[in-house]
């Protein structure tokens, strides 16, 4: 993707946190013969060097997996936060006008190599992992050993576990910091006055 110095990430455990934070991803390959992209929910090991592994999975009905042999070549896009700027939050709109409206984002390319797992132990851990890390939070976290050992037993055939090794990382946080300081605190303001609190610190933090 395109990376202006301004906006580059380079920074592994950063791009790492971004993606655990939103592990939300499309997974784009050529796999088929043609361009495709499945989205899937993926879990970061950050403990594989050098620069960490995604597991996921899919239907085993998937053409991805289905029309598919070997290792695969993917990439893997993950989404952070993101939002419209308007040009009317901008301090030097009052000074000359010359502003224009732009979008402030995060985002993280995972290139790498993505290989099957059938193993059902392998696919079983994942999913512990991957339900386990989004109801820690909850009142009453649901756990997989919640549901029947038959049932859990008959969802797990048509699933295909899959772990990405990542050969590449590209981070961009685009949090205004290609403008003045003026313009960055109108900009940090106006966020945090329509309640995208998340994204008025990264324009603070990014900015200095």
């Amino acid at each position: 993707m395109r990376q202006p110095e301004a906006f580059s990430e380079t920074r592994v455990d950063v791009m790492h946190a971004m993606m655990t934070e939103h592990p939300f991803a499309a997974v784009v390959s050529h796999a088929t013969g043609s361009l495709s992209a499945d989205h899937v929910p993926l879990v970061v090991h950050s403990s594989v060097d050098p620069l960490g592994a995604l597991h996921g999975h899919i239907a085993v009905s998937n053409p991805l997996f289905r029309e598919t042999s070997g290792p695969i070549e993917v990439l893997c896009l993950f989404q952070g936060p993101q939002t419209y700027v308007t040009p009317a939050w901008y301090a030097s709109k009052k000074e000359h006008g010359k502003v224009v409206p732009t979008w402030n984002y995060g985002g993280v390319h995972a290139r790498g190599t993505l290989t099957f797992k059938r193993d059902p132990e392998w696919l079983m851990r994942h999913l512990h992992e991957l339900t386990d890390a989004h109801e820690q939070n909850r009142p009453q976290p649901w756990a997989v050993t919640d549901a029947p050992d038959d049932y859990v037993a008959r969802m797990l055939r048509g699933l295909v576990g899959f772990e990405i090794i990542i050969d590449d990382l590209q981070g961009t946080w685009k949090m205004s910091q290609n403008k003045t300081p003026a313009d960055r605190s109108s900009v940090e303001r106006g966020l945090a006055e329509t309640g995208a609190t998340d994204l008025a610190h990264l324009v603070q933090n990014r900015g200095v």
